[in-house]
């Protein structure tokens, strides 16, 4: 220990007089280039400079303040890193990396921007040690091509040293061991080792072209190189060797498909490495099985199932020590909140023989990963419980003792951490209390403590589970003794809610076998009592239920009756509003007809004249006759502008047209969309022949924003769907199936889901110029996306709501994590698992109005409240409510008084009036 403490503060001194000499060669070259440009630059120059500097200065500490509160934040590490590199603060920017690295893995552009920094600072120091140990630190993140070949290269530079060549051997075979079968990059590595044998005039055969390293030749371009081994070979190329060639030409075909598709394929490549992973297992190669794990890791660090995949393979497959507790240690820092990887992790680490100290701390570290379930507490504490119990001999007080020890701070731990952080133990039927009994009563043979154990569970809330009392049963049945068998199922009688009948069995043949008469009169007693007590509870259940189902069904019936009370006495409103119209048309065809024909009649005569004609005309034909012009009824008033919807509505009754597996049905679409028939075929014939199309429209010939599309073939129908909510003139087309909800009522295209979504991530808080591809953009570096779904108003304005489903719960859980509070476009979102609320029996499609809008519609008119009720009888025949309003010429009442009596014939009979009449009582009003 006193050796490594002096070791530590060794290395700490040479650090400090390294970042000493890095400060005074920093403060010497910005005094050069003071002084060099003090001339040059104007004053404005340097207040823009010096203003973004301090900019700079200011967001260094806010980031620097951040990682403080939170170390692992990653995003803040890396604009911190580039911050620093940025202004040329080496020392600071050293630190940075340094505290980066202990928490994360680095990736291969930091890890290459950092060695380069620290080659040109240690270039006039004789010590390449400090970078030999960086280099050998970034090789452990990750298997990367580039950073073994920059190591090779630069240990190149100490060849001169004792025993350099051997070095630089030993770093170029580790890296051809590493990376060698790289198909892309690995070409590479072996072509600088090449180079640095041939530098050395050593026998080169023996490195390049033996016949196992043609075997595994297998690189894009791997012909140049054969044919660059045919021109150096003195004796020609041995037969053996040109075989092995031809199978790694073989072998690299089988792969070509897959290189190429990773080649065109955008980042992360996920799909594309998975692929080529399945097939590389399916060959059995476990080299190529590894180097295909390390270059899909690489591009994919944050996918939680790839790391699973990759270590239970060397797990199950290659069991070698290091290379497993070393994938799994970089799995655990890659995805710290992945329960799954901890849990492999301990295991392995068991499994090789690590020491108990070291499965310790790892355990810890998972402790404080930050789960996000309260369950994979739970689980990490079974599987460190399950390895503590694993190591206890049972003979032994100390081992003992740590696992109840463990098992006590476990049950705290759940209490007060997991509890408060997440409103729940995640553990209901105490699960890791029921194991610590057990164990007690098989292992230490202490059932008085398992007793104490199940007494707890059992306050917890779970007295009420037949499931729970059975446990203790069996348990006191194989470790216990028959009397606190009957009394633990004499317990469970009383408090099983949820399967009494079983539980009573159950006591029933345990008396059977162990008891006395007396024991079983009590058992059949306690079991009649209660099971009467629980048929009557369900008797009072039932009835509730009937009674509420009762009251559903008149409130249903209620609101049924009362809508049909309302349509009839609409129909006999709008058929008096339709008869009162008519009769005022009629009156209106008259007047126009006696208007238009008076001066040719009376051509030459008087009024006195003209009024003795009327009144002779009427009573020839009658006061209401008509002339012999007809009106058109009122029917056929708008005749062209429903010639559309007729001919629609007869193309709809013809039942030798409808076919509904073979068309889909069209809604949401604009009232204003013209042509609608072309413009859907247009739409439309992708899919398949299309055999008619039927827009609906309403009686004045206007089109209701939907209609039926039928096909030639049933086969069309699904690319048909797939145009759902594709935009039609700015709003979203609706297409669903078309089904007849007279044979099938209970259809719906789209279900409510009301449970948990684990897979799937709700965002809200959007802007509203956030499209799908900017989103899909956001979310596709936390994993696979299999469908984003922007919500939308029927008219296509978006609400500022997504949905993104990914391809697993992993996933999903890594974005919320990584995105929630995240800003998009000055917005500050919200992320979280999709989880939808209940919906409320009238949110319910088909669910009756609320009791607002069942209200008699009578009360604010025959239009409902809100529509202006005018009269189409003209003011001056309508009764005056007040006699003495005066005008100028008199009252009212007086003109239509002296009227009245001009119209009254001789015979005291009425005399009907003329236009002329008509047209003064409307003129004086």
């Amino acid at each position: 220990m006193a050796a490594s403490s002096n070791a530590e503060q060794t290395q700490l001194q040479d650090m400090e007089e390294e970042d000493a000499g890095i400060e005074e060669r920093e403060m010497e070259s910005d005094e050069e280039e003071e002084v060099g440009m003090g001339a040059e630059n104007s004053d404005d120059d340097e207040d823009d400079s010096s203003e973004d500097e301090k900019e700079n200065e200011a967001e260094i500490q806010r980031l620097e303040e951040q990682l403080s509160i939170n170390a692992f934040d990653y995003n803040c590490h890396v604009d911190l890193i580039k911050l620093l590199k940025q202004e040329g603060e080496l020392i600071r920017l050293r630190k940075a990396r340094q505290k980066m690295s202990e928490l994360f893995p680095l990736t291969e552009e930091i890890w290459l921007d950092w060695l380069k920094d620290e080659i040109r600072l240690t270039e006039e120091e004789p010590n390449r040690e400090k970078v030999y140990e960086l280099f050998e630190r970034a090789t452990k993140d990750y298997i990367c091509p580039d950073i073994w070949l920059e190591y090779a290269q630069y240990s190149i530079g100490g060849m001169g040293s004792p025993g350099g060549i051997d070095k630089v051997r030993s770093i170029f075979e580790r890296a051809v061991t590493a990376v060698g079968l790289h198909m892309t990059k690995g070409q590479t590595v072996w072509e600088a080792y090449r180079e640095f044998e041939n530098l050395c005039i050593l026998n080169a055969s023996s490195v390049i072209m033996s016949e196992s390293m043609i075997i595994e030749l297998c690189f894009v371009d791997m012909e140049a190189t054969y044919a660059e081994y045919e021109e150096w070979s003195e004796q020609g190329v041995p037969e053996t060797v040109a075989h092995q060639y031809k199978k790694a030409l073989q072998e690299m075909e089988k792969r070509k498909s897959f290189e190429e598709s990773l080649f065109v394929a955008e980042p992360p490549k996920l799909a594309e490495y998975q692929a080529y992973i399945n097939f590389e297992l399916k060959e059995g190669d476990p080299a190529r099985i590894q180097i295909t794990f390390e270059r899909a890791l690489a591009e994919n660090c944050l996918v939680p199932d790839m790391w699973a995949k990759y270590t239970i393979y060397l797990d199950r497959q290659l069991k070698i020590k290091d290379l497993v507790l070393s994938s799994h240690e970089r799995a655990v820092r890659n995805c710290p909140w992945t329960m799954g990887l901890w849990k492999s992790y301990i295991l392995a680490l068991e499994r090789h023989g690590a020491d108990h100290q070291t499965v310790s701390d790892i355990f810890e570290k998972a402790l404080n990963a930050g789960f996000i379930q309260a369950t994979d507490y739970v689980e990490i504490w079974q599987a460190d419980l399950d390895y503590l119990r694993r190591r206890v001999d049972f003979k032994s007080s100390k081992e003992l003792e740590e696992l109840r020890a463990a098992f006590s701070r476990s049950l705290d731990y759940m209490k007060q951490d997991v509890e408060e952080r997440f409103g729940e133990s995640g553990d209901p039927s105490c699960i890791i209390m029921q194991i610590w009994a057990r164990i007690e009563a098989l292992h230490c043979k202490n059932m008085q403590k398992a007793r104490e154990l199940w007494d707890s569970i059992m306050t917890k809330g779970n007295a009420k589970y037949a499931n729970m009392w059975l446990e203790y049963y069996n348990l006191e049945r194989s470790y216990g003794d028959p009397v606190h068998c009957r009394k633990a199922l004499h317990r469970a009688v009383q408090c099983t809610s949820d399967y009494p009948e079983h539980v009573c069995e159950v006591l029933l043949t345990f008396e059977r076998v162990e008891g006395s008469l007396e024991d079983w009169d009590i058992a059949v007693q306690k079991t009649e009592t209660r099971l009467n007590r629980i048929n009557e509870q369900r008797a009072k259940a039932a009835e509730k239920e009937a009674n509420l189902a009762r009251q559903e069904e008149e409130r249903v019936e209620q609101r049924r009756k009362t809508k049909a009370d309302k349509k009839a006495q609409k129909k006999v409103q709008k058929g008096n509003r339709a008869g009162e119209k008519r009769k005022a048309d009629q009156d209106d065809y008259q007047n126009e007809w006696n208007e238009d024909s008076a001066p040719k009649r009376h051509r030459g005569n008087g009024d006195q004249n003209a009024e003795e004609y009327m009144e002779t005309e009427t009573g020839l034909l009658g006061r209401n006759a008509l002339p012999v012009f007809k009106p058109p009824p009122p029917e056929t008033k708008n005749v062209q502008q429903g010639a559309a919807a007729t001919a629609q509505r007869q193309s709809n009754d013809k039942p030798e047209l409808r076919n509904d597996d073979c068309s889909v049905f069209i809604s949401n679409l604009a009232y204003t969309l013209e042509e609608p028939e072309s413009k859907l075929r247009v739409l439309f014939e992708t899919c398949g022949p299309i055999k008619q199309i039927r827009p609906v429209f309403s009686n004045k010939g206007n089109f209701k924003g939907y209609c039926y599309i039928q096909f030639e073939s049933s086969v069309s129908v699904p690319g048909a769907l797939k145009l759902d909510r594709q935009e039609v003139e700015g709003r979203p087309m609706f297409v669903s199936p078309c089904v007849d909800k007279n044979k099938n009522p209970d259809f719906k295209v789209f279900k409510y889901n009301t449970s948990m979504e684990k897979h799937k991530i709700f965002i809200s808080g959007l802007p509203f110029s956030c499209t799908k591809e900017q989103l899909e953009e956001i979310c596709k570096s936390y994993g696979t996306i299999k469908e984003v779904r922007l919500v939308t108003y029927r008219s296509g304005k978006p609400k500022g709501l997504a949905y993104v489903e990914f391809a697993n719960e992993t996933q999903a859980s890594q974005a919320v994590l990584k995105m929630d509070g995240m800003e998009v476009e000055g917005n500050k979102i919200s992320v979280a698992i999709s989880n939808p609320p209940r919906r409320n029996m009238m949110d319910k499609p088909g669910s009756s109005r609320p009791m607002s809008d069942m209200m008699p519609r009578q009360v604010y008119g025959s239009r409902g409240r809100g529509r202006t009720q005018l009269s189409l009888l003209p003011r001056s025949l309508q009764r005056q409510s007040a006699p003495g309003n005066k005008v100028e010429n008199g009252t009212a009442n007086e003109r239509v008084q002296a009227m009245a009596s001009e119209s009254v014939s001789a015979a005291g009979e009425p005399k009907p009036l003329s236009n002329s009449d008509f047209a003064r009582m409307l003129l004086n009003k």
